[in-house]
């Protein structure tokens, strides 16, 4: 078992920039898969971005509002990730959150539930201001 924790959220005005950080309280094997989704109120849980535990291949919501604004990042064998998103919109506010699976690389797949990790932090609140 392991304990992500996030941290890094707050409140942005529209078109400001915020970098979320996740930590894992033990090392995770470079073969995994992390990823942040978002909940927005009332909504269900959002894949934004993924990548493999040896911090290759990252990919992002087929929807496409994260691409170009967001970064996912990850070092080989450190026990942080991180999401770097620019340009936040109103839309964006929600409650991020940090998820890892083991014994598995990412997959498309990966973006369309948070139930296919096996771990997930208690999130950070993000909220933009128009």
């Amino acid at each position: 078992q392991v304990n992500l924790i996030e941290s890094g959220g707050g409140s942005v005005q529209a078109g400001g920039s915020l970098r979320l950080s996740c930590t894992a309280s033990r090392s995770i094997r470079y073969f995994s898969c992390w990823a942040w989704f978002r909940q927005g109120s009332g909504k269900e849980y959002e894949g934004v971005a993924i990548i493999d535990g040896d911090g290759e291949s990252p990919d992002y919501a087929r929807s496409g509002f994260a691409r170009g604004r967001f970064t996912i990042s990850h070092s080989y064998g450190a026990q942080d990730t991180y999401l770097q998103m620019d340009n936040l919109q109103p839309d964006d506010t929600g409650v991020y959150v940090c998820a890892v699976v083991e014994e598995e690389y990412c997959v498309p797949d990966h973006l369309d539930s948070v139930s296919k990790f096996s771990e997930r932090g208690q999130g950070t609140q993000v909220t933009v201001a128009s």
